[in-house]
């Protein structure tokens, strides 16, 4: 697949063009210069050819800070280049700009000069004057407005000998990056996510740096381990709001966030020194809000002081503080010197392997009757709770559906034993759980209209019918009474009455014999 590279000085455009060609916002765009500090490569479809595109960051001339690392990242991108995007401002051309040009000459075989900010017919003109430093292809555009992108494309496709065929794309690669598993690292700043990318690529993505926030977008690599292709996300450090101060930084925070919805299992990075802190709970509640895979990394364990159980103390402590993620795998790694990372990779495997499980519902079921067995639903005000049946309604996130006979003030507690009794019997032993209640129907006229449903009062229901009366057939002789009618009693009445009768019967043959 064919590299396309763009290049140039700080806030000439870059990634505004970036975002445009791939037709998304994957890059940080800001009026402050040197947003961009990784290089970011996307996939790119132009004209019907899979393409990889690659925004960098601005080339500086005044070497403080990040300048230096990031000046370096950029300029290592043009060998590897198939074509190179070279873009200038048609407003000014500065000393950068003319440093650039002379780094750049080499490589002017497979250079197009990009004249951004062509924004309006009286700036055209402008493009005339950049024929003078000797580069064959120059193109006028504006990122901004979408102005000269046709001729733009037309120019790659003619530089990289693309015919216009829409057969071209790389289908097997879309397909794997499709299979493959994302896996995002998240974490404080400093906490060594981007030394352990370099260190899983095998490749130098990320600019490391001991200055906490140097990752600002979020850098894609990929890599094999064990017949399996992974994507692995590199992202910002998650720093509280209250010490957000930079937009940049929102943006950046906000794109690493975004990142748990694309990832299948997240990495959530600890320093194993510094222990867990409060932005490390809430980047765990939404992990799990997600319903995504996660192992906890406690990474940099070659700082520690090799004290007789302190690993197991520091687990203990992580439980302790970590109560949301108590069925999280935990996993000591040295992302610096490599200890342990194939370890890391087969929990990330099998977290998700649980993920993507499914439980036949008669499995499910036969299962919920024997946990009901050993503990029921307490008793409410009215009545007790039951649960009925289940049936696991999705995988990617693990989600069940429970009938149950009444919803309102159903205790939480048996919610959360049925969730304990999903990962220990059913194999989710690592990954969140997730569970729905939802009441029975318990009529048609429930089924029709739910909870609100009315029973009729009883005078409006139809009673059943009273059998007809048999007429006795006139027989001849005297008239008889109609039979009294029996009330409740009456039997057990005749029964005394008869007995009084018996006893007045013998009393009286006892006198007369007397």
């Amino acid at each position: 697949m064919k590299n396309v590279v763009i290049i140039g000085r700080p806030n000439v455009g870059k990634s505004t063009l970036f975002n445009r060609l791939i037709g998304k916002r994957r890059a940080i765009t800001d009026p402050t210069p040197g947003v961009t500090r990784d290089p970011i490569t996307e996939r790119w479809i132009l004209n019907g050819h899979a393409v990889n595109l690659t925004d960098s960051g601005g080339v500086k001339l005044d070497l403080e800070g990040f300048d230096e690392l990031v000046s370096k990242k950029s300029l290592s991108l043009l060998d590897q280049a198939d074509a190179i995007l070279f873009m200038m401002d048609c407003t000014e051309v500065t000393p950068e700009d003319q440093m650039l040009l002379k780094v750049l000459r080499p490589y002017s075989d497979k250079i197009i000069m990009v004249v951004n900010k062509i924004d309006d017919p009286t700036r055209e003109d402008l493009i005339w004057n950049y024929f003078s430093y000797g580069y064959q292809r120059i193109v006028g555009i504006s990122s901004s407005h979408g102005l000269g992108i046709d001729t733009l494309e037309d120019t790659i496709m003619g530089m990289l000998d693309l015919e216009d065929d829409l057969d071209d794309i790389d289908d097997l690669s879309e397909e794997n990056e499709r299979n493959s598993i994302k896996l995002a690292v998240l974490g404080k700043p400093n906490t060594g996510k981007s030394t352990l990318t370099n260190l899983l690529t095998g490749l130098d993505l990320s600019i490391v740096s001991p200055i906490a926030g140097t990752t600002r977008d979020v850098v894609k690599g990929s890599f094999a381990y064990k017949g399996n292709e992974f994507t692995i996300l590199d992202t910002a450090g998650i720093r509280r709001k209250s010490k957000v101060e930079e937009d940049v930084e929102y943006y950046s925070v906000n794109r690493a966030i975004k990142t748990i919805d694309e990832a299948d299992v997240v990495l959530l990075i600890v320093d194993t020194i510094e222990g867990l802190s409060e932005q490390d709970k809430k980047i765990a509640n939404l992990i799990v809000r997600r319903g995504k895979g996660v192992v906890i990394v406690l990474n940099k364990t070659d700082l520690l002081k090799g004290i007789p159980n302190e690993r197991q103390a520091i687990e203990d402590r992580v439980r302790f503080q970590f109560p949301i993620l108590n069925f999280a795998p935990i996993q000591f790694i040295s992302a610096a010197t490599g200890d342990n990372i194939g370890p890391m990779l087969d929990t990330a495997l099998r977290v998700y392997a649980q993920l993507g499980r499914r439980i036949d519902t008669a499995a499910l079921n036969n299962a919920l009757k024997v946990w009901g067995e050993a503990y029921q639903p307490s008793r409410g005000a009215e009545g007790h709770y039951k649960v009925y049946y289940g049936t696991q309604i999705s995988a990617q996130p693990v989600r069940f559906l429970f009938f149950i006979n009444r919803k309102k003030d159903f205790p939480q507690t048996y919610v959360q034993y049925l969730k304990n009794c999903i990962r220990r019997d059913l194999g989710f032993t690592d990954v969140p759980v997730e569970i729905d209640l939802r009441e029975r129907e318990r009529s048609e006229s429930n089924h029709k209209l739910g909870q609100k449903a009315k029973v009729r009062p009883a005078e409006e229901r139809e009673l059943p019918k009273a059998k007809p009366v048999r007429k006795e057939q006139n027989q001849g002789g005297k008239a008889k009474a109609k039979p009294a009618a029996k009330k409740v009693g009456a039997k057990a009445k005749a029964i005394a009455v008869k007995k009084a009768r018996e006893s007045y019967s013998s009393r009286k043959k006892s006198k007369a014999k007397a």
